[in-house]
């Protein structure tokens, strides 16, 4: 690895960058398009699919649920370096904090986010490098994956090996002089071509933005696919990453009563501590058996085990006034490693009871997933500073992270069918339902154990009607369970498992194939119960979420040169019910009513090789408290780049350039209230600080 790193000191020409046309990324096609191109790019944009659990591949234009893809063209085109860079181009999906979420219901740590479709744990970190796609399903689909929270299904993508040797490498360099070197590197590995791999390596490191800060990212991944058959074939997927972030602006905690000012400079020194972040290390494996029976029914059965450590030292900086003093302090006393082991098998395939068509699935799907937590955990108050003189605090004594506890164990298994009716070419009904049964177990350092164990079913119907083949309509009702919250800290039942809980979704809407265009657009209603602490002290239910919102995507090419990707989201939140006139009917915290992505992407004809991207975000004023009496502004920030494809020594080669945040904008990325599954009563809120203007450059190179 250290040789590795040390070639990229041999390049220098990183000059020009990023967004080659997203048709055309990987394969370095670089003629004119054909007359015939937006021929193309129309059968390209009606063939598009995700999967859709255990139900397997499924063209969108089929799915009655919004459903968007990011793929690796977007993700190469604007280099991105994460799974939460990534979902930041969907307006629905709120991805800075510490778990995705989606149209404003906070997601759980492993039940809505998956790897390959197997369950991993969220609160972890993902190098882009190592994905091919990521698709989003938002709203609920416990009916699909098993119980979940109301936030949706992330499912990132591994890169699979290909059919032919290609040997790509990528040197960058970004603000701060953070260096970067990655290597990509696939085919196959016998002249049969029944054994193909892909390997990927990344070591980048340097700075980050702020000063004094340290950015550390390290990856080893490898793919291998052993063809057993025509019919069968051996997935497997193994990967190692280390991600390091210190010394960058703490989050903002307000004390009852305080606001949050308007966003400091991130590039301030001391707004966090150079000691403070996380070091966090994710150990993955993974299997798939992929089997077709007879052209028609189709197996896929898997099994993946991860270990995520996790060291984390971030500081936290409570403003106690609105005069901007404030008191900083690091815990330490979160999970320091998960563990998990999540399996599926699906069987898939159609029949045909007179002049209906069935499309069936069989499924099953689960996870054993365990918390361990440092014995010698706890909050440590470093100081206390203004926002007009931030100061540095000495390094607290850490515990040893690997000295740890077993703090929790949760179980969940679904049996899972499936049944889309297609009665006409117009006219079909898709139906869904999971079986499930969930386990939980809590325990404290001193000992002190408790347990809830629930069975249930979560269920959905979809009614489509297609009045012309481009054009889809749908209706959708889902139900789903997800696992109930352990009472809070310093509420009489603390440690206490509450039952699960049921949420409820209505969906409308429709999917339209325009030139080389998906168009969607979805309203949607979703309740969900709330649990928080009472006036006798007892952490219960007691209240109601009611999202209602409505939500437009756009995504292909519009003319043979421009391309777009993104959309609008409106949506209006709500907490009921909660028993206090203050909090009565007001909205939820940190969400916006509106919110905007949109990136466009055009290749200039007359430079061959150049293209241009362009990337514009909006997110509308949000309270930062239950009662509604204290808000941040709206914000917009703006992307530029460009890049250059090109042969150089005979090599194809992409120079791509993109800066972010354009005008330098200061904002608060993420808010998010004081307890993420429930009101707490407290009315706190905590928030990040966006980031700033930053510039990187990369040259990519197939050798």
């Amino acid at each position: 690895m250290s040789r590795f790193r040390s070639s990229c000191l041999t390049f220098t020409p990183l000059l020009l960058g990023s967004a080659v046309h997203l048709a055309h990324a990987d394969e370095l096609q670089l003629a004119p398009i054909s007359v015939n191109a937006q021929d193309a790019a129309m059968q390209q944009a009606r063939e598009k699919s995700a999967g859709l659990g255990p139900m397997g591949q499924r063209r969108l234009q089929d799915t009655p649920y919004s459903l968007s893809v990011v793929p690796k063209e977007l993700i190469d085109s604007q280099q991105l370096k994460s799974f939460k860079d990534i979902i930041r181009y969907l307006p629905s999906v709120q991805g800075d904090g510490a778990r995705p979420q989606s149209r404003g219901l906070q997601g759980s740590v492993v039940q809505n986010s998956r790897l390959d479709g197997l369950n991993v744990v969220s609160t972890t970190d993902y190098p882009a490098e190592q994905l091919g796609s990521v698709s989003v399903l938002n709203g609920l689909a416990g009916s699909l994956y098993g119980p979940a929270n109301p936030a949706g299904t992330f499912d990132m993508i591994s890169k699979r090996p290909t059919d032919f040797t290609r040997n790509r490498v990528t040197l960058g360099l970004g603000t701060g002089l953070s260096w970067l070197k990655a290597a990509d590197l696939s085919g196959p590995w016998d002249d049969q071509g029944r054994i193909r791999y892909r390997l990927n390596l990344v070591d980048e490191q340097g700075h980050s933005y702020a000063p004094g800060s340290t950015l550390r990212r390290q990856l080893v991944s490898l793919a291998t696919d052993f063809q057993l058959s025509e019919d069968s074939v051996i997935e497997t997927n193994l990967s190692h990453y280390n991600y390091l972030a210190k010394g960058l602006p703490g989050k903002f905690a307000v004390a009852s009563g305080v606001a949050l000012p308007h966003a400091p400079d991130a590039t301030r020194s001391n707004l966090g501590q150079n000691y403070a972040g996380n070091n966090n290390t994710t150990d993955t494996a993974s299997l798939h058996f992929k089997h077709d029976l007879d052209g028609n029914w189709k197996l896929d059965v898997g099994g993946l085990r991860q270990i995520a450590d996790r060291e984390s030292t971030a500081v936290t900086n409570t403003l106690l006034d609105n005069a901007g003093n404030y008191r900083s302090a690091v815990s330490s006393a979160t999970a320091s490693r998960f563990t998990i082991n999540s399996y599926l098998a699906n069987l898939n395939g159609s029949v045909f009871t007179g002049p209906v068509r069935h499309d069936l699935t069989v499924g099953l799907s689960g996870f054993d997933w365990d918390n361990y937590n440092p014995v010698a955990g706890r909050s440590q108050t470093l100081g206390t500073a203004s926002l007009s003189h931030p100061a540095s605090f000495s390094e607290p004594d850490y515990p040893d992270f690997t000295d740890r506890y077993h703090s929790a164990n949760a179980t969940q298994r679904s049996f899972i069918f499936g049944d889309t009716l297609t009665f006409t070419p117009q006219w079909s009904l898709m139906l869904s339902a999971s079986q499930s049964r969930l386990t939980v177990d809590n325990y404290s350092l001193t000992g002190v154990h408790s347990d809830a164990q629930d069975s249930g079913i979560s269920s959905a119907g979809s009614l489509m009607y297609k009045p012309i083949d481009d054009l889809t309509l749908y209706l959708t009702y889902a139900d789903s369970l997800q696992q109930g919250d352990s009472a809070a800290t310093g509420s009489s039942n603390a440690g206490t498992v509450l039952s699960p809980y049921r949420s409820r979704m209505w969906e409308l809407g429709s999917k339209w194939v325009v030139r080389g265009v998906n168009l969607s657009v979805a309203a949607f209603q979703i309740k969900r119960p709330f649990a928080y602490t009472q006036a006798d002290n007892v952490y219960a239910i007691a209240g109601e979420q009611r999202n209602r919102g409505v939500e437009f995507m756009a995504d292909g090419n519009v003319t043979e040169n421009l391309r777009v990707f993104g959309g609008i989201t409106w949506l209006d939140p709500k907490l009921l019910d909660t028993g206090n006139e203050a909090t009565e009917n007001t909205r939820i915290v940190g969400l916006a009513r509106t919110t905007v992505s949109l990136l466009t992407e055009y290749r200039i004809d007359q430079v061959p090789g150049l293209a241009v991207n362009f990337n514009a975000r909006y997110m509308s004023a949000r309270p930062v408290d239950d009662s509604n009496d204290h808000w941040v502004s709206s914000y917009r920030t703006f992307d530029v780049g460009a890049s250059y494809s090109t042969r150089l020594l005979q090599r194809d080669t992409i120079y791509r350039l993109q800066m972010t945040n354009l005008s330098n904008e200061r904002y608060w990325t993420n808010i998010v209230p004081g307890g993420l599954n429930g009101y707490t009563g407290a009315g706190q809120a905590s928030a990040s600080i966006g980031a700033p203007r930053m510039l990187q450059a990369s040259v990519q190179v197939d050798l």
